[in-house]
């Protein structure tokens, strides 16, 4: 072990009412997997994230790549690679997060698995290669993400094919989520820049298009139809998902 390895966290699990939740060494869970359906998007902040399906058109749902930014418990990991069929990178700095995923997380063999700084291999990342992005980088704090520049996001946008989407995990009632949000729309415009009603403990994910639009008021109904058709099994509540869009504004502005 290097002695960067050494200043990583422990990655720990605990188990209650039947689902088991990964730790960072702390107390905050990092992740959730129901035991007996592995394949159930527990989190509700996961399952928000996922409102990310919305900007695709239902027939190309599934098509190209996806990429998932922090493996955490994996839940998002399994649902791109198993119920989408896309093939699914994921990049993660902690080897112990990926030996607790592979263990007790049911991460799959057949998915990519990169051992790096996000931010490093976005730099060297094929421009224009993923279609579905999803950004949770958290540390054992919880308490923002570790990257959050706009160089992050200018990369993030960089390795978005034309129509890609990307859904990022904010907290939506700290201080940084403006700034967070800021940063986005800087890179992808503000008029590309989205986030969905957090949840009780204050995630919010924020959506941003590199090329695709959020469709009128009837086709956005028949997306979401379709996604909880499909997925509302696994925990998908897509119909819900259409009311709990706003498109992010800059401060100061009222029109949104």
């Amino acid at each position: 072990m290097n002695d960067d390895e050494e200043e990583l966290p422990e990655a720990t699990i605990s188990e209650s009412d039947g689902v088991r939740f990964l730790h960072l060494g702390s107390i905050w869970v990092q992740g959730a997997m129901r035991i007996r359906k592995p394949q159930q998007v527990e989190l509700v902040y996961i399952q928000r994230m996922l409102a990310s399906l919305l900007w695709l058109p239902s027939d190309e749902i599934g098509q190209g790549r996806a990429l998932q930014l922090g493996l955490g418990a994996g839940a998002i990991t399994r649902f791109t690679h198993k119920a989408l069929h896309m093939p699914t990178t994921v990049v993660e700095i902690n080897p112990r997060v990926v030996e607790v995923g592979r263990h007790w997380f049911h991460l799959p063999a057949e998915v990519e698995v990169v051992l790096a700084d996000a931010g490093a291999w976005l730099d060297a990342a094929e421009p224009q290669s993923i279609r579905l992005l999803h950004v949770d980088l958290y540390d054992q704090d919880a308490a923002a993400p570790v990257l959050d520049d706009e160089a992050f996001y200018a990369a993030c946008h960089r390795v978005l094919d034309d129509g890609g989407v990307m859904s990022v995990n904010l907290f939506g009632r700290d201080a940084s989520f403006e700034r967070s949000a800021e940063r986005i729309a800087a890179v992808f415009g503000p008029g590309r820049v989205w986030s969905i009603q957090p949840t009780r403990e204050g995630n919010t994910a924020v959506i941003a298009a590199r090329g695709a639009a959020l469709p009128r008021r009837d086709e956005l109904a028949a997306r979401a139809a379709s996604i909880e058709t499909r997925f509302g099994s696994l925990g998908l509540a897509a119909r819900k998902w259409p009311r709990m869009i706003r498109p992010w504004a800059e401060p100061g502005d009222d029109t949104a």
